[in-house]
């Protein structure tokens, strides 16, 4: 079955620095867009980075310029390198594959994507 596995979050400082890691298995992950979203308690998910089959990549403009999205097709693992952390980032992270999902909705839509991981927290302090 489809399975997704991030890995990678923790506590840092303002400024501070992490790398996520999503692993997948159960499908052809190359074949399809994987993206990282993220969400805090009350409020919806919210699309930060996604990269296409092709390499192609979309970013929110509240990452751009700090975060890079990158895939590894040789081992089916998305990764989101995190620079200049700020309190604001501080969320429940996951990813998500579009792979049979039913519509388009665009790269940042959560609709877009029908898999999800189980999350992993990053807190950033001030």
């Amino acid at each position: 079955q489809v399975q997704l596995v991030e890995s990678g979050g923790g506590s840092v400082p303002a400024g501070g620095s992490l790398r996520l890691s999503c692993a997948a298995s159960g499908y052809s992950a190359s074949s399809y867009s994987l993206a990282w979203f993220r969400q805090v308690p009350g409020k919806e998910r919210e699309g930060v980075a996604r990269i296409a089959s092709d390499g192609t990549t979309t970013y929110a403009d509240s990452v751009k310029g700090r975060f890079t999205v990158s895939r590894d097709n040789s081992k089916n693992t998305l990764y989101l390198q995190m620079n200049s952390l700020k309190p604001e980032d501080t969320a429940m992270y996951y990813c998500g594959t579009n792979y049979r999902s039913s519509g388009w909705y665009g790269p940042l839509s959560p609709g877009t994507y029908k898999y999800w991981g189980q999350g992993t927290q990053v807190t950033v302090s001030s």
